[in-house]
């Protein structure tokens, strides 16, 4: 029997600076390796990790922040933004915290695969290359299409007055 893949991450929000149109930002990550090289749309993601059907997802939605990027969750209050099914039928589970953090603070985990394929060559690759704070509507279409749904529930959440200006 196949164990359902899931997987929790934690997306930060923060006020936008004056000069944006935003009142607030989200911080992503281009994912890493050659796969996703020279791709800009559809290619970032939301900070996480899959789990262990015995792990909580909170913890692990904590650990894989850390993994990722090299840096603890920031403190603030955590916003269920609850689970969505992506297209490879792997459950991902977010939750929003309001905070801030400098991008260029972040020293992102690595994994390794054999590339080219084929070569018999194992090369080792950052799984996130750049971090990054964004206007809501400019990572909606960044990110991979199944984890849109968590910056649309964030931005309810926050309700109109808050989400853009």
């Amino acid at each position: 029997m196949s164990t359902k893949k899931r997987s929790a991450g934690v997306l930060l929000f923060r006020p936008a600076g004056p000069a944006g149109g935003a009142a607030v930002e989200v911080l992503i990550g281009h994912m890493g390796g050659p796969f996703w090289e020279g791709r800009e749309e559809a290619a970032w993601s939301i900070p996480k990790g899959e789990y262990e059907p015995d792990e909580l997802p909170e913890a692990a939605a904590r650990r894989e922040f850390e993994e990722e990027l090299g840096l603890p969750v920031p403190e603030g209050d955590w916003v269920d933004l609850g689970e969505s099914r992506q297209p490879s039928g792997k459950t991902v589970t977010v939750w929003a915290v309001g905070a801030d953090l400098d991008p260029a603070r972040t020293v992102p985990g690595t994994f390794t695969m054999e590339w080219p394929r084929g070569s018999g060559t194992v090369a080792e690759f950052p799984e996130i290359d750049r971090v990054e704070w964004c206007a809501p509507e400019r990572a909606v279409p960044l990110l991979v299409a199944g984890q849109r749904v968590f910056v649309e529930r964030l931005l309810a959440h926050l309700g109109p007055g808050r989400a853009s200006s």
